[in-house]
């Protein structure tokens, strides 16, 4: 391998997790109806519906002082002749008046929560929310996401005023006269976000062009070198091996991030469930390149010299030939189609590896499932092209390849 030919690959190497971060930050990031798609299953998020109630709850604070309200109430009831120990009975009713009126809250709130009206406010806040979103990515735009000082909070301000309305429908007048407080849930923290932005602007100007560069990189690299072959696995496997290294460095900048949440992340079960929603496409990307590499380096050992890939392929011929003399036994047979099949055959499994590469290409958000299912298609193509070939060598009478 040249030295050109090996620093090519290792840029090639590096670049692959860094082109998968650019189209995940233009389609999940930077895209406002992906970004919605991704966002809207957490109105049903356990941990994000608790935290909503939790926070509304607080927001609301209906204030019923219940010690007021029990003390009038045992002093009219005991003017009325209720005796002194019962009407004192009566007085110490107020906790837990302002028990029963919290318990109502809570309740009212955890059914505007659970119903579909806050799934249709979550989408729509997180719809107008996007410009925010890329306000905490490049600096610019504005929305019901608040972003401050590293802080990116959700207005549920929306919510809030039906939860008043419901509360005054259920008979808690207090409710009316709920003051128009803070009413914004904080999703996420961080001191670092400033720096997130420059690495996002930088990622958001080389664009959709880094997989391509990445691409023609990589091919440039494996075509200068002396065994192009071996500089396929070597790049492919140093590929999936960088995007393995990203893949674990989010899993502890994960844990990181949890085990030092700050004190104005409300919620540190729904700052887990964004964090996971936000980076899903991202680590699908990660795992799929992983799987795409060690695929790709297989096939091209496989296809190689070695005696392991010719032990291989010589197996596979000869089980090609077997079912051929089994079906022209039987008066099956593939007349010029298998000869020409047969004489082709190099040509043909080359054409087929490129359409499926083609495919994988213009697969919109490929997955770990896109590409066994294409390797899938691959195998089948490839078996039926050796049954072609081998009933072409057997109608001619032709030898077994080694």
């Amino acid at each position: 391998m040249s030295t050109v030919s090996a620093v090519l690959i290792t840029l090639t190497c590096i670049l692959v997790p860094v082109s998968l971060l650019t189209v995940w930050v233009h389609d999940i990031a930077l895209d406002t109806d992906r970004y919605v798609s991704t966002v809207a299953p957490l109105a049903t998020d356990p941990a994000i519906q608790d935290a909503a109630v939790k926070r509304i709850s607080q927001a609301v604070d209906v204030k019923v002082d219940g010690s007021a309200a029990a003390s009038d109430l045992a002093g009219w009831l005991q003017s009325q002749g209720l005796p002194p120990r019962a009407a004192a009975a009566v007085k110490s009713l107020g906790p837990k008046l302002d028990d029963a009126v919290n318990q109502v809250v809570t309740k009212v709130a955890t059914e505007v929560v659970q119903s579909d009206a806050f799934s249709t406010v979550w989408t729509e806040a997180n719809r107008s929310a996007h410009a925010a979103v890329v306000q905490a990515l490049t600096g610019q735009g504005r929305g019901a996401v608040g972003i401050e000082d590293g802080t990116v909070t959700l207005d549920l301000g929306t919510v809030v005023d039906r939860l008043k309305e419901q509360l005054v429908a259920a008979g808690l007048t207090p409710a009316e006269k709920i003051p128009d407080v803070n009413k914004r849930l904080v999703l996420f923290q961080s001191d670092k976000l400033a720096k997130i932005r420059d690495g996002a602007h930088a990622l958001d100007v080389m664009g959709n062009w880094m997989p391509v560069i990445t691409v023609l990189i990589g091919a440039a690299g494996v075509l200068l070198a002396r065994r192009r072959r071996r500089a396929l696995v070597a790049t492919a496997l140093g590929s999936a091996g960088a995007c393995l290294v990203v893949a674990i460095a989010l899993v502890v900048a994960r844990h990181y991030y949890l085990d030092h949440l700050p004190r104005a992340v409300q919620s540190p079960a729904a700052a887990a469930a964004v964090f996971d929603t936000l980076l899903h496409f991202l680590r699908i990307s990660l795992r799929t390149a992983i799987v795409l590499g060690v695929v790709v380096a297989l096939g091209a050992y496989l296809s190689g010299a070695g005696r392991l890939p010719r032990t291989v392929r010589g197996r596979a011929d000869r089980v090609a030939d077997s079912a051929a003399r089994w079906g022209g036994s039987h008066g099956v047979t593939t007349g010029r189609a298998g000869t020409w099949t047969d004489a082709h055959r190099r040509g043909l499994a080359l054409a087929v590896v490129l359409v499926l590469a083609l495919v994988f290409a213009l697969w919109n958000h490929p997955t770990v499932l896109t590409v066994l299912l294409l390797v899938l298609v691959l195998l089948v193509v490839l078996a039926v092209l050796a049954l072609l070939a081998a009933s072409g060598r057997a109608g001619a009478g032709g030898r077994t390849p080694e």
